[in-house]
């Protein structure tokens, strides 16, 4: 929303001047990595307390995501995120809207953490990709009805707030109510499905049983997280993250601004703005499809990183008045955003373990947003309107970020031949669950990583 707000008139209503816009899709960031990462010390944390912004020694998703059922945690953080979203319309000034994109990126924090384990409850290491991308597609649906929204909402005349204020109102209010039915309706855990016969429950654990990853655990293992803390996997997951999430920032927050910086007005450029969805769609759904018929995780992540490489080209050395190649630029580095499902799927099928998996899954959410905190402080006023140094930052990211995908498929090549030497190729993966359910991938020698 801030995006398109940016060209519906915000910083002029605002005052907003030099960095401050910047700022305030910085800060949006900075929060969400807040609420993942350690802050202030504490030896508990109740359900209860979990529920408002309390931070533990260890990530906050991580840990609530441990003490209460995901699908509960995410309907809460829905709701509170739509109050939020809902507030920023009586926005006055700067520190008013910043104050309000701290707390959407507290309660955001969750999301993606959350669909992540809720989806792995569900489905094998094999079918979860196309699921991941399914829900993860809601960016490039929201690109594309926020740029008719923020059209719609440009031309509206004689009313009693602006335009960007109404958007910020009614999607809030849409939103807290998607919050209350998510808390309703998303069972804890598939045992509690309702549409389920008991059969079909059982079913269902026979299926996943071949993950060896398990499904819910109330006990927090400490172990498990000095053992993440030590994973080369996870850290090379959080630097690929980390590179991809930088464009994902300059697309997130600029790309309407970019697209405004060559002459056209609000509401062109928020209509401009809409096939940037179109290409994020596109290739989510691809890889989702590809991964599943063919695996190959690392050679589909690589494949999204070259349009984001020649998006960045011809952002980086075309003239600002070629705007045809400009604009295809922008458009294809919005391919990148099909690598975020495929990372969070990666993290997923490959932590074992529950705390372990939902540590891991908050450092992969959280490095996400380190990537998009720098993505935005690439934009100084400075550099206006052209804000080269950013275009070259998304180039040079986008190849720096295929070539760690290719060294993390390398080591997942050589750490399963080493188990395969060490304790012989693994003919049936599924076994008993009392067996497995609190191993880990390091402990479990049965266990083998996806690439």
């Amino acid at each position: 929303m801030l995006n398109y707000a940016a060209v519906m008139g915000m910083k002029k209503d605002l005052g907003l001047a030099g960095n401050e816009y910047t700022n305030t899709a910085t800060w949006f960031f900075l929060a969400y990595l807040i609420a993942e990462v350690p802050n202030s010390k504490s030896n508990s944390c109740s359900r209860v307390r979990c529920l408002v912004v309390h931070l533990p020694t260890f990530p906050r998703s991580a840990y609530c995501l441990q003490e209460a059922p995901a699908a509960k945690w995410l309907g809460a953080n829905v709701t509170l995120w739509g109050v939020a979203a809902a507030a920023s319309a009586g926005a006055t000034n700067y520190r008013t809207l910043l104050t309000a994109r701290v707390f959407l990126g507290i309660f955001e924090a969750t999301i993606g953490p959350s669909l992540m384990l809720i989806s792995s409850q569900y489905y094998t290491k094999s079918e979860q990709a196309p699921r991941f991308t399914f829900w993860y597609n809601g960016l490039g649906v929201a690109q594309i009805i926020g740029g008719l929204v923020s059209f719609g909402f440009q031309h509206v005349e004689h009313a009693a707030m602006a335009g960007w204020r109404i958007m910020f109102l009614v999607i809030g209010l849409l939103t807290v109510v998607v919050g209350v039915l998510t808390f309703l309706l998303i069972p804890d855990t598939p045992m509690k499905a309702t549409w389920l016969s008991d059969d079909e429950k059982v079913a269902l654990l026979q299926h996943v049983s071949v993950n060896q990853t398990g499904v819910w655990s109330r006990k927090f293992n400490f172990k498990q997280i000095g053992e993440a803390v030590l994973d080369i996997q996870l850290w090379l997951l959080t630097l690929i993250t980390i590179l991809i999430s930088v464009s994902s920032g300059v697309v997130t927050s600029y790309s309407a601004t970019l697209i405004a910086s060559f002459g056209y007005p609000g509401p062109i450029s928020a209509l401009l703005n809409m096939p940037s969805g179109i290409v994020s769609i596109f290739f989510t759904l691809l890889v989702g499809i590809g991964i599943r018929k063919t695996s190959h995780r690392w050679a589909w992540n690589i494949l999204c990183t070259i349009p984001g490489i020649i998006g960045g080209a011809l952002l980086s050395f075309l003239p600002k008045s070629d705007k045809a190649g400009v604009l295809i630029g922008i458009y294809l580095v919005n391919a990148i955003v099909a690598t975020l499902p495929i990372l969070y799927q990666w993290t997923m099928a490959n932590c074992a373990g529950h705390t372990k998996r939902a540590f891991g899954s908050a450092l992969v959410a959280g490095s996400f947003s380190v990537g998009n905190f720098i993505g935005p402080q690439t934009f100084q006023a400075r550099d206006a309107p052209e804000y080269r140094p950013a275009k070259i930052a998304v180039l040079a990211t986008q190849g720096a970020a295929a070539v760690m995908s290719a060294v993390l498929f390398a080591y997942y090549v050589w750490e399963n031949r080493r188990r395969d030497r060490n304790y012989g190729k693994v003919e049936d993966a599924m076994v008993d669950e009392a067996k497995w359910a609190g191993l880990t991938d390091k402990q479990n020698s049965r266990f083998r990583y996806v690439y």
